[in-house]
């Protein structure tokens, strides 16, 4: 069994990927800084059941502090899902999505190099495919015209893992990730949003006309595809997205449905950061992983909600700001 450095550990992904490498036998590091990007009771909630579980250790870390990372030790591989994320928030503060996403990924393949570890995992995102991607997009689809600081930063990370692959044979995989969701998710990004404003009775923040679509992806799909990526490739750039496209206002539809409450729609003008739809092509994930998502945007939506109900007496208090 392996010993893995996971970074952003209390995330969203980091911590299910913790989980799915204990459940497996492995240990896992896992670091994170705790920051107030989203309300950090989320981040706690999510910690506090990592650090229940035999294999798990923790340290509060900021990647980007270069000094913090290079006294880590060696590890069998380093999972980096720390990271800055956010397409609005970028535009606001892009500063701090580089410190992250940028010099934190420089730190750690520099603590690859200098302890001789082989195997590097990067999270990317889809957003480096900006605005005129085919559908379904390849990883060959041109991703030199990022319409936003963080997939920008992200796009820089790729190909500084890139340098490093070539100049250290670092064996690198980079997924790129679409729009994931699921139980304790992202307080930022629509998916908990919109469940938590209907199941509250407040009114559903909407940007545009709501035709809009996303390939929504499930946490364990994800996580699944990522350790998946942890095998032997070289250097490579694969795509991890969920099967099914819907708009918000289908979304929002769903959900409805799910929660048997009407929600009330406050529409506001379409954001210029904003894609207006993505949707992965997973041919290369299928081939080189074995990988496909597995569970439906319904079977998804159902997790989450029930979710949010039994952890509701706390849940109802997270900010979605």
């Amino acid at each position: 069994m392996a010993n893995y450095l996971v970074t952003g550990a209390a995330g969203f992904i980091g911590s299910r990927v913790s989980e799915m490498l204990i459940e497996q036998g492995h240990t896992v590091s896992g670091v994170d800084n705790l920051n107030d990007a989203y309300d950090v009771r989320m981040k706690e909630y999510r910690l506090q059941k990592l650090q229940s579980l035999p294999g798990f250790t923790f340290q509060k870390l900021n990647i980007s502090d270069c000094k913090a990372v290079e006294i880590l030790p060696a590890f069998d591989a380093i999972i980096n899902l720390a990271a800055r994320a956010g397409v609005r928030a970028s535009v606001e503060n892009p500063w701090t999505f580089y410190e992250t996403n940028l010099s934190g990924t420089l730190n750690l393949l520099e603590l690859c190099r200098q302890k001789g570890i082989r195997k590097f995992i990067l999270a990317s995102t889809s957003s480096i495919y900006g605005a005129n991607a085919p559908h379904p997009t390849p990883e060959t689809a041109d991703s030199e015209h990022p319409l936003q600081p963080y997939a920008a930063s992200k796009k820089a990370a790729e190909v500084l893992c890139y340098a490093y692959h070539s100049l250290y044979d670092i064996d690198i995989s980079v997924v790129r990730y679409f729009t994931v969701y699921g139980p304790a998710g992202r307080p930022d990004m629509s998916m908990f949003r919109f469940a938590k404003w209907i199941m509250e009775g407040s009114p559903v923040q909407l940007y545009g006309d709501g035709e809009q679509s996303r390939g929504f992806t499930y946490l364990d799909d994800i996580a699944r595809g990522s350790i998946a990526a942890l095998k032997p490739l070289g250097y490579e750039v694969i795509n991890l997205g969920g099967h099914e496209v819907i708009t918000m206002n289908n979304l929002i539809a769903m959900l409805e449905n799910q929660t048997g409450k009407k929600a009330i729609i406050e529409r506001h003008p379409p954001n210029l950061a904003d894609m207006l739809t993505n949707q992965a092509d997973v041919t290369k994930a299928r081939q080189l992983l074995d990988w496909q998502p597995l569970v439906s945007l319904r079977e998804g939506l159902e997790q989450l909600v029930g979710w949010y109900l039994n952890e509701w007496e706390w849940a109802k208090n997270i900010s979605t700001i």
